[in-house]
């Protein structure tokens, strides 16, 4: 059974058709890559699965449930997390409180679900500051560190430094960490190593290679086809929003379509530039 399915998906931006038909399925604890040229339909298909956007036609099904529609919090309440194509972190705020957003959904006693209270009965919780959420906070923050580490010296000795003060690359790894920190069902990466030089993108790929081997399934759009050939069990091509191949890595980058998309009759080297 898929974890996610989408059956026909249509999107279209006057007479833009982004995303023409699409059908898309990951089952759990696959590792699945979209490639394709800029302007393929990537990005607006990541934006219709996970909620950003909302489908002219088509549906989009989630751990078994139809989500079509949903509002993205809602979406990501299921346990599906997201990074984005540019990188949105929280400047102002700290490198830990930027991971600690993602583990808002997951929040039980700093908000209590009092019916008509709302957004009071959490400022009341956050003035007594009871066990229960001192509790909370504790587990929260060794879970913090944990995933910080996942990231080896880059984060740890900088989770009180405020995000603006990152580099770029550090930036793109406080976006993946605060998406893990929803302990997501489904990962969805976009270009998670854009404008990475070679040894910035060799250290994010053993990282999302160490994401895989614990078993998270993962949804990548990435140009760089040297991490999509070593991590991915199976490939999707896009181009003019449809699907051009779609199997095992090495088929797909030998299918003459795709080749024919990226550069003309010429052959494919290890990083595609679109």
């Amino acid at each position: 059974m898929s974890l996610l399915e989408a059956k026909g998906i249509v999107r279209s931006f006057g007479g833009v058709h982004a995303v023409a038909g699409v059908d898309v399925a990951i089952a759990q604890g696959e590792f699945l890559s979209i490639i394709g040229p800029n302007g393929a339909g990537k990005t607006t298909l990541f934006n219709l699965l996970s909620g950003h956007d909302v489908p002219d036609r088509g549906s989009v099904r989630f751990a078994g449930r139809e989500i079509t529609g949903w509002a993205p919090e809602r979406i990501a309440g299921l346990g599906l997390a997201r990074t984005y194509q540019h990188g949105r972190v929280l400047g102002n705020l700290s490198v830990r409180d930027n991971i600690l957003v993602g583990a808002h959904h997951r929040l039980r006693a700093a908000r209590p679900r009092l019916p008509g209270l709302g957004a009071l009965a959490e400022l009341v919780t956050a003035l007594i500051h009871p066990p229960s959420v001192v509790r909370e906070e504790a587990a929260l923050a060794d879970e913090v560190a944990r995933i910080a580490a996942l990231f080896g010296d880059r984060l740890t000795p900088r989770l009180e430094q405020p995000a603006y003060s990152l580099s770029y690359a550090n930036r793109r790894r406080v976006e993946i960490a605060r998406a893990l920190a929803l302990h997501p069902r489904l990962l969805l990466l976009d270009e998670p190593t854009a404008g990475m030089n070679e040894s910035e993108t060799a250290e994010m790929t053993t990282i999302i290679g160490g994401l895989k081997a614990e078993g998270h399934t993962i949804l990548l759009i990435e140009h760089k086809l040297d991490l999509v050939m070593r991590l991915s069990d199976r490939v999707i091509a896009m181009d003019d929003g449809q699907i051009i191949a779609e199997g095992p890595p090495e088929a797909v980058r030998a299918n003459p379509a795709v080749i024919e998309a990226y550069l003309g009759h010429r052959e494919l080297g290890g990083e595609a530039v679109a």
